[in-house]
């Protein structure tokens, strides 16, 4: 492999000929040589929209020329088109404000600004990374906005996959609306309920779930461009941030501000820790929704079976013929999943020690991958399993016809001791508790018929 020689003011360092980027990229990439997880491209392609919105307000300021500012803004648009995707090498694990992703981001359109008005890549009086792509800026408020504007992104991108899983729960809260099943609370026993009223508590939590993420966004809205360093705003335009974040917010569609208090904006990631609540709270429910599916279609012989799932692969290396439900088992991995990365971007917030959070990169990353992960388990919940779910319903008839919870109108009529001791005898004599109930004579065979029929009781 050619090298070329790039200086920063720590000396000089061998970059690859053909990588556009340059010393501080390459001292991160031995520093951090940690895992293979690296910055994800979303949030990449934000710290490009960033630089992009920078370089046309200075422009406008006056503070670069023309030539100097269509180039990088031509330079930005390339990453966020995705045209320099493997120029972005640096470990997640590297420093807490993400300033080696800043860097490898200048560097690369810095070094692309070069090739552009010279033909050749490292020519610093032409553009240089700190100077000119970063002018007014500083990592400490370029990160932090960044991740709120990449999270907002990722949500609105895979916002079509969330809705999926809605439709396809109101479909079958619609098909099976009539079919009565026996309710469990405890996991025992309980009074009849239909089960299309089942499926429809699982669209209305998804749908709350997802009104919560959308609610907890707004906090997103506000970025800390402006704040530089601490939030003093040092060494920039005072009508930057203003200009800039209007840039932004006209190319991304969305009305974003400036924080109303930018010390807070860059020492805290407090609105993130909540929006990542959200997810949190959406994985649980997914969690919830994968474990009931299983539960209500364990068998196929001698188990629940009131609903059937999909048969999509073979389960069992060992047993023939064995199905398993494949698809909530991978939903609930990925649940699980999520959970622990809101537990690693709560730390991760409560680290703003003093005037600045140092685990930025830790937090966009689990931020950026929790959102898709959720998007995705619940498309593939939706389309993969809930759209072929089938009911049955004979099973289910069997099931309310059998529970002994079917008394509990009874009660009403004969009071609650006596109804009990007719569930203990038929649980004794392994009778229906209506079958009891015409042997004690208590009620007519019309009251009987009235009182043990589930329509009355959903």
């Amino acid at each position: 492999m050619n090298y070329r020689i790039e200086k920063d003011n720590m000396g000089e360092m061998n970059v690859p000929q053909n990588a556009y980027w340059s010393a501080q990229t390459a001292r991160a990439n031995l520093n951090f040589q940690i895992s293979d997880w690296k910055v994800p491209p979303e949030f990449i392609k934000t710290v490009a929209i960033v630089k992009m919105a920078a370089a046309s307000t200075n422009n406008k300021l006056g503070l670069i020329d023309d030539e100097r500012a269509d180039a990088i803004t031509k330079a930005a648009f390339e990453i966020i088109n995705g045209k320099h995707d493997s120029e972005f090498p640096v470990d997640v694990f590297q420093t807490g404000s993400g300033t080696s992703t800043n860097m490898n981001v200048n560097e690369v359109i810095a070094n692309r600004v070069s090739e552009i008005m010279s033909g050749e890549k490292g020519n610093k009086s032409l553009c240089h990374p700190n100077d000119d792509v970063n002018k007014g800026q500083s990592s400490n408020d370029v990160i932090p906005t960044a991740m709120h504007i990449s999270a907002i992104l990722t949500l609105e991108e895979n916002m079509e996959k969330l809705q999926k899983l809605i439709n396809a729960l109101e479909k079958k809260e619609d098909e099976f609306k009539n079919i009565i099943k026996i309710g469990r609370t405890h996991l025992m026993d309980a009074v009849p309920v239909t089960l299309g009223q089942e499926f429809s508590g699982y669209k209305q939590q998804v749908k709350n779930a997802f009104a919560r993420l959308k609610e907890a966004e707004k906090w997103l809205l506000e970025l800390p461009l402006g704040g530089t360093a601490l939030g003093t705003g040092l060494n920039t335009h005072p009508k930057f941030a203003e200009k800039a974040i209007n840039e932004i917010s006209e190319f991304t569609g969305i009305s974003f501000r400036q924080a109303e208090n930018l010390f807070e904006g860059i020492a805290t990631k407090d609105a993130i820790v909540y929006f990542s609540g959200s997810l949190n709270s959406f994985a649980a429910g997914l969690m919830k929704i994968s474990n009931d599916l299983r539960l209500m279609s364990s068998g196929p012989r001698c188990g629940i079976q009131e609903i059937t799932l999909p048969s999509l692969q073979p389960g069992s290396s060992i047993m023939p013929g064995k199905v398993n439900p494949v698809i909530p088992e991978s939903v609930i991995q990925v649940s699980a999943q999520v959970m622990g990365m809101h537990s690693t971007i709560s730390i991760a917030g409560s680290s703003g020690l003093l005037d600045l959070n140092v685990m930025m990169p830790v937090i966009a990353y689990n931020l950026i991958t929790s959102i898709k992960l959720l998007s995705s388990a619940a498309e593939h919940l939706g389309e993969k399993c809930i759209n072929g779910i089938t009911a049955n319903e004979e099973r289910c008839k069997e099931l309310v016809e059998w529970s002994m919870a079917i008394v509990t109108p009874l009660a009403a009529k004969i009071g609650y001791d006596k109804a009990a001791e007719i569930a203990y005898e038929a649980f004794n004599s392994k009778e229906t508790v209506k079958e009891v109930t015409r042997r004690k004579n208590i009620l007519s065979e019309e009251e009987l018929d009235d009182i043990f029929n589930p329509e009355n009781m959903v």
